[in-house]
């Protein structure tokens, strides 16, 4: 009877810190989130790059690196889609429906959803800045853009922010380095050309793992797996239940052998 009784008392003596420790990892996954979105070219813009965003709380943090745009022009760029669980994706060229080889913003918001948030360089960020084109960050000579900005969102964003996804505009139709209405005029603006507003490149979220943003510029790359160090965390916890119930299981024997 006594060794059973030592035997008890041990392991409800250690598993509450092991049990408290798997209970916390989902706790820590709430706070901390980030995504790698892999942003691949429309129209054939030969534009692509990687953006990594991270969220604590409600704080979205962007940073993007894109090459293969038209150089020194800006680029507006948004994050579309909707929090309400409408499935908005990436569009492909049947997206075109009046046949002239270009699938322009119109045309694509059937399936990249509307305006969400507008990724200016300052100011307003809603939907009323999508074509914000001053506050727009600009492609260098070489047609590579960077761009990073802390910006506060809705709860909505930062419960759904799977669903959402980055669009950058700005197409050279006629490869002569520079935006013209050779294609156009804008549908969304007739004072700037299609070429100005037309969609570059878009992607939708890769994976998801919470963490820090890379230090010193974004990284391109493979993106994390799911709930890498959540997965860790969740390791860690089973690990202390299972050393917690073999610290019992040995204490039980010793006190057997006396």
């Amino acid at each position: 009877m006594r060794n059973r009784r030592i035997a008890r008392i041990a392991a409800l003596t250690a598993l509450p810190a092991a049990v408290a420790l798997s209970a916390a990892a989902p706790a820590l996954a709430a706070d901390s989130q980030a995504y790698q979105i892999n942003l691949e070219q429309l129209n054939d813009s030969g534009a692509s790059g990687t953006a990594m965003v991270s969220l604590e709380g409600t704080e979205l943090t962007v940073k993007i690196q894109a090459e293969g745009l038209v150089p020194g022009a800006p680029h507006a760029q948004h994050i579309h889609g909707s929090t309400k669980g409408m499935d908005f994706h990436c569009p492909d060229a049947s997206a075109d429906k009046n046949g002239d080889d270009i699938v322009s913003t119109v045309e694509g918001l059937p399936s990249y959803g509307d305006i969400n948030i507008s990724l200016t360089t300052s100011g307003d960020t809603s939907k009323d800045s999508g074509l914000a084109v001053d506050r727009m960050p600009t492609a260098d000579k070489d047609g590579n853009l960077s761009y990073e900005r802390t910006i506060s969102v809705s709860q909505a964003v930062a419960d759904h922010f799977k669903d959402l996804h980055i669009v950058q505009h700005g197409i050279d139709v006629n490869d002569d380095g520079k935006y013209d209405a050779g294609a156009g005029k804008s549908e969304l603006d007739p004072k700037l050309p299609l070429e100005a507003t037309a969609p570059a490149n878009c992607g939708m979220v890769h994976g998801a793992s919470i963490g820090e943003m890379p230090e010193g510029g974004v990284e391109t790359g493979t993106a994390a797996a799911d709930g890498g160090d959540n997965g860790q965390m969740i390791a860690l916890g089973g690990a202390g239940l299972m050393a917690a119930v073999a610290g019992a299981v040995a204490l039980r024997r010793r006190a057997g052998q006396r």
